[in-house]
């Protein structure tokens, strides 16, 4: 029986190419973008519409989402039951949502059903019904949800960290998908008035992907959604300005509760940064991965948490930077201390040689298998359209990855992380949490209820 002696290396990275595509652009003024790829006989549909959060009128905050739900609630030809009862009888399930820059409505299907499917879709967008007991029903959720949220300490952190981060001012300060004020506030005239301003073919992109030509696509297009008319005006990027620029310490009072959900950052980086691929890689090596120096800080050195790590939240406007974690109350001052001690850190000092190559071989590595389903290509493309990215992104991913230095990690650390503009929030029991988080001496301290409207 033969040994090996020693361990076999690995070969070089193969050459990735991101699925072929092409754009074109309908008379009525819709874009329309094909990528087939026919390894299986299925295929995605997604239309993005500029209907996202950011485009709501002021004082009708949430009305982007409700009204992307609503589209599915029936059209003027069947109720939403009969809607959906045609989607399962083709195999297929579909899905609106809005986001903060976008709203979409999607589907995936066998190829052969791909004409049923995009008809479907077709009267979706062009004879919405907006029922006036359906958007009740869904007001009445999401107000449900808000409620819900303010007992749960994770999503109350999230929630009360953007509001205390952006100016009031800023649509970034309110939930996205709005607080119980406005949510309350919403009718079916609002819905109304949204999809009409809003979900235009000038202005939105139909993305097909899957076992399909090019030509065959786009008549297809045209027939279910030719006849769409109007334009609608590129949805406006938020407002980012900071609610401060000097350090505060936000508790948000849960008595009695054994654990902290801790929260710090700043505000961030629009997506389209020049300073994007280095900034991915800081961080990645600061708190985007399990092998973060945040995680193996709190979670393998100090046993603070099962998991802590950071990010930067792209959006065509500048999102938060934040870090994240849940700690144990009589540690969290501890917690907080170690993560500003990891963000002064890598400002200050160059990352290692192997910590860069775990970084970069780690995002390129798993950027291929992101896009693997026709459902994962169609959002990569919607990505695409929505931040404006130029249309060999893709292709030049992992070369831009790899091709950041340490010297570019320290340069975006320095650059773009700002320790004394950091916001901690900590929802968590004031009583245990108060004293500790004085004696860091991190900023002034402000207690909120958790009842505060979100």
């Amino acid at each position: 029986m033969s040994v090996v002696a020693t361990r076999p290396m690995p070969s070089a990275p193969r050459p990735y190419h991101f699925p072929r595509f092409e754009r074109t652009t309908l008379d009525n003024g819709l874009e329309v973008i094909v990528a087939p790829v026919h390894k299986l006989p299925v295929v995605t549909v997604m239309l993005v519409a500029g209907a996202g959060s950011s485009a709501e009128p002021a004082g009708r905050e949430g009305v982007a989402n409700i009204t992307a739900r609503a589209l599915l609630e029936g059209t003027r030809r069947r109720d939403g039951n009969a809607l959906t009862e045609q989607f399962e009888r083709l195999g297929a399930d579909v899905k609106a949502e809005a986001e903060w820059d976008s709203a979409s409505i999607s589907t995936t299907v066998l190829a052969s059903r791909l004409p049923h499917a995009l008809a479907l879709l077709g009267e979706i967008v062009l004879e919405p019904a907006f029922p006036e007991r359906e958007i009740e029903r869904l007001v009445a959720e999401r107000l449900a949800d808000i409620l819900q949220l303010r007992t749960e300490p994770r999503g109350l952190a999230d929630e009360m960290f953007a509001r205390f981060l952006y100016d009031p001012a800023s649509r970034y300060a309110r939930p996205e998908h709005g607080g119980s004020q406005t949510v309350s506030a919403l009718t079916r005239a609002d819905v109304v008035a949204f999809h009409e301003a809003r979900y235009r073919p000038a202005g939105s992109t139909i993305i097909i992907v899957g076992d399909v030509e090019v030509d065959d696509a786009v008549q297809l297009v045209r027939r279910a959604l030719g006849d769409w008319r109007g334009s609608a005006p590129e949805a406006p990027v938020p407002m980012a300005r900071p609610a401060r620029t000097t350090r505060c310490v936000h508790i948000v009072g849960k008595a009695d509760a054994p654990q902290s959900e801790l929260r710090m950052g700043h505000v961030g980086l629009p997506r389209l940064t020049p300073d994007y691929f280095a900034v991915t890689v800081m961080s990645s090596v600061l708190g985007g991965v399990f092998s973060s120096r945040i995680n193996l800080n709190l979670r393998e050195v100090h046993a603070y948490t099962y998991g802590a790590f950071s990010s930067f939240d792209w959006r065509r406007g500048a999102g938060p930077f934040m870090v994240s974690t849940a700690v144990k109350s009589d540690v969290t001052a501890a917690a907080a201390r170690e993560i500003l001690l990891e963000i002064e850190r890598i400002r200050r000092d160059a990352i290692s040689q192997d910590e860069l190559t775990l970084a970069t071989s780690y995002l390129g590595g798993v950027f291929p298998i992101k896009y693997e389903t026709t459902e994962a290509i169609a959002n990569a493309l919607a990505i695409l359209v929505v931040q404006h990215l130029p249309p060999d992104y893709f292709d030049r991913y992992r070369d831009n990855i790899r091709a950041v230095t340490i010297a570019d990690v320290l340069h975006a650390a320095d650059r773009h992380l700002h320790p004394d503009q950091l916001q901690l929030v900590v929802v968590g029991d004031p009583a245990a949490i108060r004293a500790p988080l004085a004696e860091l001496d991190f900023g002034p301290i402000e207690e909120h209820s958790a009842e505060a409207e979100t």
